[in-house]
């Protein structure tokens, strides 16, 4: 539990406002739910948002636990690359959330990998199998863990980045640099917590992203991307801060694109990782998704992707 106490510069803002002023994290609307719900007090009384704060009042914040939630399985399609007995490697489909969440609790990647493999048993028991994740609008291949000791096996291998991984991103303008590396750290967006932003500060971690043009045209470039970390929407706000983003990107780029594409060119291409078993070097590829080699058709740069 947080408290806070009211100055007198502070005097006469409304409670959702003041909490809002002391916890920019936060939404909104989830805000409006603490308050409902009795969690932000005022000198221990539960108030409504349009409460007007006094000087010297204490204010108390008590953000509750999430519910566990335990992904159940589900008769949901999958597009396999490879599996054995410690791993799967999946060619995810655009618009598949990998997890449960909140807003997503169910046709996720983890209930349609329980529902093809219930005996997948790890200790991350609300994600089990979960080594990284893509976006939901990100199509392309991802690993699963069958056992706990493929699962930290393959996460050691991310955290000490041993694992390569190779996307290809359609971004809009010409990459006149033929290959380059971009270094900005990312953390939360202070003005929307739901976007990441490249920042300056004590919670920023560092992000690295190489690129290399493919292709270009006169409007777009096609872009090899390999990341050596993986921060949340890292591609997608590092192409960006080049002022080239990423076509159909509609948080970070442009809201229309002549294209016609429901959802960001991204696409996971490649990845090579040693088997957390033998310890085997294994490298799959995930074929470029339709809707996206439709797209790369249309400017007739589609043959310089492999089939």
């Amino acid at each position: 539990m947080k408290t806070y106490r009211v100055t007198p510069a502070e005097q006469g803002a409304r409670l959702d406002k003041y909490v809002g002023a002391q916890r920019a994290d936060l939404s909104r609307s989830f805000l409006q739910t603490l308050i409902a719900d009795g969690n932000v007090r005022v000198n221990d009384i539960a108030r409504k948002p349009n409460y007007r704060v006094q000087a010297g009042d204490t204010v108390s914040l008590e953000i509750p636990p999430p519910a566990e939630a335990t992904a159940q399985p589900e008769n949901i399609p999958l597009d396999f690359l490879y599996q054995d007995d410690d791993l799967l490697v999946i060619n995810k489909r655009a618009g598949m959330v990998v997890h449960p969440a909140a807003g997503h609790s169910s046709g996720t990647l983890v209930n349609a990998v329980l529902g093809y493999a219930p005996e997948i048993i790890t200790s991350n028991q609300e994600r089990p199998g979960i080594v990284h994740r893509l976006d939901r609008d990100t199509s392309g291949v991802m690993l699963i863990a069958k056992n706990d000791n493929a699962l930290h096996e393959l996460q050691r291998q991310f955290a000490a980045r041993e694992i390569h991984k190779t996307y290809l991103a359609l971004v809009h303008g010409i990459v006149k640099t033929p290959q380059g590396k971009i270094d900005a750290p990312l953390a939360r967006d202070p003005r929307d917590r739901k976007k990441m932003a490249i920042v300056q500060n004590a919670r920023a971690r560092d992000a690295l992203t190489n690129f290399s043009v493919l292709a270009h045209t006169e409007k777009y470039t096609l872009l090899r991307v390999e990341p050596e970390t993986g921060r949340t929407h890292q591609i997608r706000v590092h192409l960006a801060f080049l002022k080239h983003p990423v076509v159909a990107d509609e948080v970070y780029g442009k809201k229309k694109n002549e294209l016609g594409l429901p959802r960001q060119f991204l696409h996971a291409w490649r990845i090579a990782f040693k088997h957390p078993r033998s310890g085997t070097p294994l490298a799959f590829t995930a074929p470029l998704a339709g809707d996206l080699r439709t797209a790369l058709e249309q400017i007739s740069i589609a043959s310089v992707i492999e089939r």
